[in-house]
């Protein structure tokens, strides 16, 4: 059994399952396209393109292809919605970690302001002063 490429083996077929054929009544060929709008992008062309008797035939080879270009731009919008809320998210939690460290440092700040100004603070400097 020998091994043969997908792209030369296949033969286009229209959506009915008829094979394909052009004005000339040959099959067409695999071209890939050289245009800026879509670079790489397979097709089947006249056996006669380019040459003053070719009858323009043409068919992309993944037509579904405009489908999957929308599908591609929808999850790069939700890609980039999720960045930003995520990034308000990061921003949120700095926040609130930054407000929860100096809400302990005020209320030590305040613990120590209480224990220094009731007699509780002279008791507890003489215990600290004994033991250590």
């Amino acid at each position: 059994m020998t091994a043969r490429s997908s792209t030369s083996s296949r033969i286009p077929s229209s959506s009915q399952g008829r094979l394909l054929l052009c004005s000339h009544g040959e099959k067409p060929v695999l071209r890939i396209s050289g245009t800026k709008e879509n670079p790489g992008r397979r097709f089947w062309g006249c056996v006669y393109f380019e040459v003053q008797e070719g009858c323009n035939f043409f068919r992309w080879v993944d037509p579904d292809t405009e489908v999957e270009y929308s599908e591609i731009a929808r999850l790069r919008k939700k890609l980039s919605m999720m960045k930003s809320r995520t990034k308000v998210a990061e921003w949120k939690l700095k926040f609130v970690a930054v407000l929860g460290f100096f809400g302990w440092v005020g209320y030590i700040m305040l613990l120590f302001l209480v224990v220094n100004w009731s007699g509780w603070g002279l008791c507890i400097r003489e215990f600290l002063i004994v033991v250590c």
